[in-house]
């Protein structure tokens, strides 16, 4: 019996695996009004659902679309309102002074949602909490820290199609010339929302710091920390998702950021990995803080994830997080969902499904997990604010 030809099978199995997730992204792209297909956009709001975004009333947005400070919004040919986008519910945040932006006096929020094994949500974490934060009216940057680029691809990219390397962190990290990152942040389709993406090349980056870091005295991991401060100015939160590996890209996260969340599901594959990423976690803020690169979190969140309230086992070992993390676990669980497989099968998030994919109950039960969890962590943000803590009071979280 003859082998095979590796090489070959290898190539013509990415080439036909490539094609099919080329079909899959089409499934999430729109048609606009002039036909052009290939494009996405952030959903629209009703004027009550945009009125609650803005801190308005509807009559207040109405009065100002009739004396000129707002334009009015699109309608059907039979008159009826086809809703706000978000790009307009963020012109009227500016008309009413009702955007939640960061003092500049505050620190930018720079989040890591890490864990040690894959599979545990990361992306799906990282990707819906920017979207939500967004629609918010905050100014989120993702940045993409994983070759794979999952979190590229639910924003519509195809890492190894769309983005090339210098499109990447890759040439920030490598080359200590560059003073800025701003080359490799672009726009996405959800206003306010702005990307870092990553592909393949980016997994170079973890050989060649190792290589460098030894013949070094460890400052290249400032690197991603330096890249976010020569941007953080046009941001209030910025997005970490870094590999499912504690390496030295993921080291360079963890300089970089001031909060961690990570993501556990409950099971006990998940629970025992996580406990192992504690450790390893543990010893690496020691060996960094002897070499004096200390790490410096604000807060560290565990969030229970793809949390199955039908499973018995799942059910006692959430009990036993919760017992055993206390403050530092989010109250909110994100329970598994299939509206959340439905939209990672069309390389989108939650929030830009048009319709239900199963049934219009599992659709809003999904929205309101996901809601909920990612209102806490926008608490937790704005915690870490000054400015925003008056507000805090009279709202009474404080």
């Amino acid at each position: 019996m003859d082998g095979i030809d590796p090489a070959s099978l290898v190539e013509s199995l990415y080439n036909r695996s490539i094609d099919v997730v080329s079909k899959l992204r089409a499934r999430g792209d729109v048609t606009d009004e002039t036909g052009e297909t290939g494009i996405r956009r952030s959903p629209r709001f009703s004027i009550t659902r945009a009125a609650d975004l803005v801190g308005r009333t509807g009559a207040a947005i109405r009065e100002a679309e009739k004396d000129g400070r707002l334009p009015g919004v699109a309608r059907t040919n039979t008159g009826r309102r086809i809703g706000y986008t978000l790009d307009e519910v963020n012109e009227m945040r500016r008309v009413f002074s009702t955007r939640p932006w960061r003092d500049p006096s505050d620190p930018v929020s720079i989040i890591a949602v890490q864990n040690f094994k894959g599979g545990v949500g990361k992306s799906t974490v990282s990707v819906h909490l920017a979207q939500y934060l967004a629609t918010r009216g905050y100014r989120v940057c993702l940045i993409d820290c994983d070759s794979q680029g999952s979190s590229t691809a639910m924003l519509g990219y195809i890492p190894d199609l769309d983005i090339a390397e210098e499109d990447t962190l890759y040439p920030f990290i490598r080359n200590a010339e560059m003073s800025s990152l701003a080359y490799a942040v672009r726009e996405t389709h959800w206003d306010g929302l702005y990307l870092i993406p990553a592909n393949l090349r980016l997994y170079s980056a973890e050989y060649e710091l190792a290589a460098r870091i030894a013949r070094s005295d460890g400052l290249l991991l400032n690197r991603l920390s330096e890249g976010i401060a020569s941007i953080s100015e046009h941001f209030d939160v910025v997005i970490l998702d870094p590999p499912p590996a504690l390496g030295t890209v993921s080291l360079s996260v963890m300089r970089a950021a001031n909060a961690l969340l990570i993501p556990v599901p409950p099971t006990v594959v998940d629970f025992t990995s996580t406990t192992s990423f504690l450790a390893m976690l543990h010893e690496s803020i020691g060996v960094l803080g002897e070499r004096g690169l200390p790490i410096d979190l604000r807060w560290i969140r565990f969030l229970a994830t793809r949390a199955d309230e039908q499973k018995s086992m799942q059910r006692e070992l959430l009990q036993l997080m919760k017992n055993l993390f206390g403050e530092n676990m989010l109250r909110s669980v994100l329970r598994d969902s299939a509206e959340i497989d439905n939209a990672s099968a069309r390389m989108m998030s939650v929030y830009e499904l048009d319709q239900p994919v199963t049934s219009r109950e599992t659709y809003q039960r999904c929205l309101n997990y996901l809601n909920a969890v990612n209102a806490e962590i926008e608490t937790q943000i704005r915690l870490t604010w000054p400015s925003h803590l008056p507000r805090l009071r009279a709202e009474g979280v404080l």
